[in-house]
């Protein structure tokens, strides 16, 4: 598995757009319960209509705080947190029509500084559901290395995948990303493509993209997979999936280290 269908902003035409991702060769899918910014209910749907075999897909959602949230929501937000998480996860397995979930990720800390008993109370609550086998893996996305650190000290199941945007002008999160690699962590990379429009029209990713025949987009994804980053593509072009999934070709050490820093 080399990308993941991000099904983020697709409202009602989601079930339409990952059935075509899936028919164009994606085994991977991103997607939580929150109504606010995705349609996992319509994910479900597709997921029944193109009918891949279980074992041949990865399925990812996400439990993500009120804040985050509309008035649409897959939880009481008068219950305990731990409640909540339950709730939600048990909503998301109806919506995808699934009684396991590959990883199940926190859409965020409670706050955007500092590692809260409120993400506390919810990481305790995934774990008892990796521990009943709703979940196989746990991670967090939206989350600095401050807090990562903290959570990774502290949790019983280690975060199995980071999930953040992923910035050029920051070296692509540099030091989240060696902090995944030193503890074997897959960072997961998203908005490579729109948080990066500068690099995108770089003279450099240009250069590259006709020396290996490619566009500059297919570029940034294999510069991603080749640094260790599993990153989601959320096209809505038929053709951009097929391309991005198009990745067989290489790019030298030489490129690799002129991407690989800060725009």
């Amino acid at each position: 598995m080399d990308l993941l269908y991000g099904t983020a902003w697709k409202e009602d035409d989601t079930a339409r757009l990952v059935s075509l991702a899936l028919e164009a060769g994606f085994r991977g899918i991103d997607t939580a319960n929150q109504r606010k910014h995705y349609h996992e209910a319509q994910v479900g749907q597709a997921l029944q209509a193109v009918r891949i075999p279980r074992d041949q897909l990865f399925i990812q959602t996400k439990f993500t705080f009120r804040a985050g949230q509309d008035e649409r929501l897959p939880y009481d937000p008068k219950a305990s947190i731990t409640v909540q998480v339950e709730q939600s996860c048990q909503s998301s397995l109806e919506h995808l029509g699934l009684s396991t979930l590959d990883s199940y990720l926190l859409h965020g800390p409670s706050t955007g500084s500092g590692w809260r008993a409120a993400d506390e109370e919810a990481w305790a609550a995934m774990e008892g559901l990796h521990a009943s086998g709703r979940a196989t893996a746990l991670g967090v996305s939206n989350v600095s290395l401050d807090q990562l650190k903290t959570l990774f000290a502290r949790a019983k199941v280690k975060p199995g995948f980071v999930q953040n945007r992923c910035y050029a002008r920051t070296g692509w999160d540099a030091d989240v990303r060696a902090f995944c690699r030193a503890n074997h962590v897959r960072y997961q990379g998203f908005s490579l493509l729109t948080a990066n429009p500068r690099v995108l029209e770089s003279a450099e990713v240009r250069a590259m993209a006709k020396r290996t025949s490619r566009t500059a987009a297919q570029v940034l994804f294999r510069f991603a997979c080749d640094v260790g980053m599993l990153p989601l593509s959320g096209t809505t072009d038929p053709a951009h999936l097929k391309e991005d999934l198009a990745l067989d070709f290489t790019l030298t050490p030489a490129e690799l280290t002129q991407l690989d820093r800060k725009w």
